[in-house]
């Protein structure tokens, strides 16, 4: 089964979602970086898992990225879903994204094998607009996000198979951001034991851009 691979931390009792360097930077990114645990079902996991692991399957992981920001991975761009699929989908976009916000078509699809990881990066306005919502399926992993400019100021993210998150305005802009490689991945003193993650990563569209006229991939989230 393609949600078999499910890894849960419930034996790790969490206190929360979300960690920073500060109650400051953990107050002013509050509405900006935002994890919502449990948003999809065991289900719902499930559907997109079995929809998206024929055409994974059928990809090889690389070792490098156009952008450099990306280690064991495979990726496709997904327009075309099944109705379960899109049902979830209305749901991100109804949770993530403002009225006013045109989501980018297709959607990004990013498959991180066990040892994979996502390397510090800011997505480029080109490719990107304010709001980028991604779903978590099948492991665990911590995402870590760093200010460009005071790289005291961070926050840190706990990603739970079924999980969304949403980075928005500042968190989007001003912040990178990474999932952590598995030696790598604790939250606080707790380990992250990492599996094969796939992420489906909605973007809204670059200001000023209209539908269409994105012309090369976006870049890792």
């Amino acid at each position: 089964m393609a949600g078999s691979g499910r890894l849960a931390l419930g034996a790790l009792q969490v206190p929360g979602w979300v960690r920073g360097s500060s109650p400051a930077v953990l107050s002013r990114l509050r509405d900006a970086a935002v994890v919502r645990p449990g948003f999809l079902s065991a289900a719902e996991e499930e559907t997109l898992s079995r929809e998206l692991e024929p055409e994974l399957r059928r990809r090889r992981y690389e070792y490098d990225h156009w952008d450099a920001a990306i280690h064991g991975f495979r990726e496709t761009e997904k327009s075309r879903w099944s109705e379960a699929s899109r049902a979830i989908l209305q749901r991100v976009q109804a949770a993530a994204f403002s009225p006013g916000q045109t989501l980018l078509s297709p959607v990004h699809v990013l498959d991180l094998e066990p040892r994979g990881y996502i390397k510090p990066h800011v997505d480029s306005i080109k490719f990107c607009g304010a709001t980028i919502a991604g779903l978590s399926l099948l492991s665990p992993s911590v995402m870590r996000l760093v200010h460009t400019q005071e790289p005291g100021e961070w926050l840190e993210l706990l990603l739970e198979p079924g999980s969304l998150y949403i980075l928005r305005g500042s968190a989007r802009y001003d912040f990178s951001h990474e999932i952590l490689r598995d030696e790598e991945s604790f939250f606080g003193a707790r380990r992250v034991p990492r599996g094969r993650r796939i992420s489906v990563i909605c973007r809204s569209l670059p200001e000023g851009m209209r539908p269409g006229e994105l012309g090369q991939p976006p870049p890792a989230c």
